[in-house]
């Protein structure tokens, strides 16, 4: 923050941009990019020229390709971990909730498809700032669940533990699985994809029933 007759002022970027807004830019530019070409093959030069910023500017606000890799992470991360948090929060149980968590992630992603690709480039480093990264939001993810699926197979009378574990298994599986169709099909809007997703639990449930 400086100051300026008397009024403050935040600090600012290249060519009087806000530094904040000039970081979303950068990180608006870089998410795709990465997304796009992967980790190991983006080349920090394209994201600058894309973003219409010098090189070292990056450099200035990021440290380095991992840095701005691992806010990359941070921001989506947050993004999807909080949305799965509050639907966690709300009053519905079994697969309903299951429908809600899809629902919230379709539409969190819609407007930010390429935020998923980050968590699943096998190209990345998978230690130091980025592993950890990686790792923290999965976990946290991961834990939700967990808690849901666990909550659903009591629900049903199951309790073992193995069955639970398979079962976690299975539905991270769908949910990876049910995205990456819905990235090769962008013409699909996420209230497609939910009631898409109602549709073939329906006919799941109805064959399992039989």
């Amino acid at each position: 923050m400086t100051r300026k007759n008397g009024v403050n002022r935040t600090k600012a970027g290249t060519k009087g941009v806000p530094r904040l807004d000039r970081e979303s830019q950068i990180l608006d530019v870089a998410a795709k990019e990465f997304a796009a070409q992967g980790y190991a093959t983006t080349n920090l030069a394209v994201i600058a020229d894309k973003a219409g910023i010098s090189k070292p500017l990056i450099y200035n606000y990021f440290t380095s390709k991992d840095g701005l890799f691992t806010a990359c992470l941070d921001r989506a991360g947050a993004v999807l971990a909080d949305e799965i948090e509050r639907i966690a929060r709300e009053d519905t149980v079994g697969v309903e909730r299951g429908m809600r968590t899809l629902e919230g992630i379709f539409t969190i992603l819609q407007p930010q498809p390429h935020f998923w690709k980050l968590f699943f480039d096998g190209s990345a480093p998978t230690i130091g700032a980025i592993g950890r990264s990686t790792a923290h939001y999965k976990d946290r993810i991961t834990k939700l669940a967990e808690e849901g699926v666990t909550e659903l197979m009591t629900m049903n009378g199951d309790s073992n533990s193995l069955d639970i574990s398979a079962m976690i298994a299975v539905w991270m599986s769908i949910v990876d699985a049910l995205v990456n169709w819905w990235l090769d099909h962008p013409d699909q809007t996420a209230e497609q994809m939910t009631q898409r997703c109602m549709r073939l639990m329906q006919a799941l449930f109805a064959e399992v029933a039989k």
